[in-house]
């Protein structure tokens, strides 16, 4: 019984019962309705047939008397055994008078409309059962017309048999359908949950299988890797970063110590305690500098802000940074060239300026003298493309997918202004667009682009 009670509560279970009552009561109401419209029919048709001989055999009364009336029995009689027809005329005491039965019926009174009855035939002395319609003549004489219901109780019982037959039969293929059905559900499921357990179990690299029937559990076994492959990303990136943090942040957490510790120092003069003291200030500056770059990156990479979102004018946007760059590029010899347009985007205006503005510092840093840095707007109707181009020296080809890694910097050394958070910020911001971030070698020059999603 517990057995019985657990393969009850098991769902592959309550979903074959559930397909099979489903299907034995839809292919049960289908059969029924069969059965009663096929009886009622045939009972129509039978009284629709002993009616009309009834009124034929009435208006024979009328236009030749009794007479002509029983010749019109005795000359139906030979055939009436062929259509299961049956005849009897009575006088007013029910002495019979001609037909096919023995007698008339004690408990039917003439003229009492549509019956069913059992009564002896004449020609065979066999009971029959009986279904028939009487009148009385103007002479007082009883006439009964009906039909043998034996052939159409003996359909009734070989069109119950089928019935019977076509419900085990649909109970049968109900049960193999909603088997096969679970099996294919659940073999899929099985799929999924074996994957999801070697995930669960640290292997991120497994993927949801897929069997490119485009259905919908593909569909969904794509969504799920697209998620776990953003999983995968941020959980690599939390690695790269957690061991990077611990990196770059332990010499100037070690020299900040070491600027406090000295401080104690008796043998110290006051000046040499003030210059320890702006160096302690600036270590602190620079560590606080690198986790305001990582809060931003960790609130970009989890849609923080994109509550925030309104219509950006991108042209006018990028047109207020250059505004802002204008001056340390002419500084440095650089021309700053805007080219493109687009329409309005769904964005977060102050974290684009930001990557904006992280681009164009990155492009200033390696352009050189008497170079032009162009930033193009291009829209493809999907993504609206936000590109930086320098003239400088570029990235070393197998560098480019590290750049928007936190903490990765191509400069021989890091250094307090540089820790290399600048183009994870930008990579983030584009993830948090729906977009990403990409970076190509121009020969000369780099290309930085920021792909932003133009759906909301």
């Amino acid at each position: 019984m517990d057995n019985l009670r657990l393969s009850f509560n098991n769902s592959r279970t309550r979903l074959v019962l559930a397909s099979m009552v489903l299907s034995t009561l839809l292919t049960a109401t289908v059969l029924a309705l069969v059965y009663v419209t096929a009886n009622r029919s045939i009972e129509s048709e039978t009284r629709s047939v002993v009616s009309a001989e009834l009124t034929g055999l009435a208006d024979e009364y009328e236009r030749r008397g009794l007479i002509g009336l029983l010749t019109a029995i005795e000359r139906r009689i030979p055939t009436a055994s062929e259509r299961d027809a049956l005849y009897l005329l009575t006088d007013r005491n029910g002495t019979k008078l001609a037909g096919n039965l023995r007698q008339w019926p004690d408990d039917i009174t003439a003229g009492s409309g549509w019956v069913q009855l059992e009564l002896r035939r004449s020609d065979s002395e066999q009971l029959v059962p009986i279904s028939a319609a009487s009148i009385r003549l103007p002479g007082g004489e009883r006439l009964l017309v009906g039909r043998d219901a034996l052939a159409r109780q003996q359909f009734d019982r070989v069109l119950l048999r089928s019935v019977g037959f076509a419900l085990a039969i649909a109970l049968a293929l109900s049960v193999l359908t909603g088997w096969l059905f679970t099996r294919l559900v659940f073999s899929r499921l099985s799929d999924i949950a074996s994957t999801a357990e070697n995930i669960v179990s640290g292997d991120l690299s497994r993927r949801m299988p897929l069997r490119g029937t485009g259905d919908e559990f593909d569909q969904v076994s794509g969504t799920l890797n697209t998620m776990l492959d953003r999983i995968e990303e941020l959980v690599s990136n939390l690695r790269t970063t957690s061991n990077s943090i611990a990196h770059d942040l332990r010499s100037p957490l070690s020299r900040l110590k070491q600027r406090v510790e000295s401080l104690s120092d008796s043998r110290k003069s006051e000046q040499d305690r003030e210059i320890d003291i702006a160096r302690a200030t600036t270590e602190v500056d620079h560590v606080l500098r690198v986790l305001g770059q990582l809060t931003e990156i960790s609130r970009a990479e989890a849609g923080v802000g994109r509550e925030q979102f309104e219509d950006v004018d991108l042209k006018q946007l990028v047109a207020d940074v250059v505004e802002l760059y204008d001056p340390v590029a002419t500084d440095q010899g650089v021309t700053l060239e805007v080219t493109g347009s687009t329409a309005p985007l769904p964005g977060h205006r102050p974290l684009l300026s930001q990557a904006l503005s992280n681009l164009l510092e990155n492009a200033l840093r390696y352009a050189p003298d008497g170079s032009t840095i162009t930033i193009n707007i291009a829209d493809d109707g999907l993504y609206t493309n936000l590109s930086v181009r320098d003239h400088g020296p570029g990235v070393p080809q197998d560098d480019l997918a590290r750049l928007q890694m936190p903490f990765v910097t191509l400069d021989p050394a890091r250094t307090e202004r540089n820790a290399g958070l600048g183009l994870a910020l930008v990579a983030a911001i584009s993830h948090m667009h729906k977009g990403m971030f990409d970076a190509r070698n121009c020969d000369p020059g780099l290309e930085a682009t920021i792909r932003l999603s133009r759906k909301p």
